[in-house]
């Protein structure tokens, strides 16, 4: 498996992305939308603001462990990370999305339901 852009249904039959590594580890989630097209404007919003620093939004969850938010440019909250156990996990995972968001492909697994 290579690392992709996926978009998919939640329960609720709401279309959402998630940005997933090579080893199929969920690196982001988004919120969800109502139409297709507006997941695939979010995932064109993660690449190209996943590129500047002040797009993250470093925080910490009630249980101690850290998280990150990608944010636009009107600084509304596009995904949100995993969480990871330290701080410096978080900061790995922040560099991971810049890495890959750029550059992956979108696979629609809306289309196999």
């Amino acid at each position: 498996m290579s690392a992709r852009f996926e978009i998919a249904k939640d329960a609720a039959g709401q279309f959402i992305f998630r940005l997933k590594a090579a080893n199929g580890e969920q690196l982001l989630r988004s919120e969800s939308y109502t139409t297709k097209a507006s997941a695939q404007n979010g995932i064109a919003s993660v690449k190209k603001n996943c590129k500047l620093d002040e797009r993250y939004e470093k925080l910490t969850a009630s249980n101690g462990q850290f998280y990150f938010n990608v944010l636009a440019a009107n600084y509304q909250i596009i995904a949100t990370s995993e969480l990871y156990t330290t701080h410096a996990a978080r900061e790995h995972g922040i560099s991971v999305v810049k890495q890959l968001a750029p550059k992956v492909a979108i696979a629609d697994a809306t289309a196999a339901r």
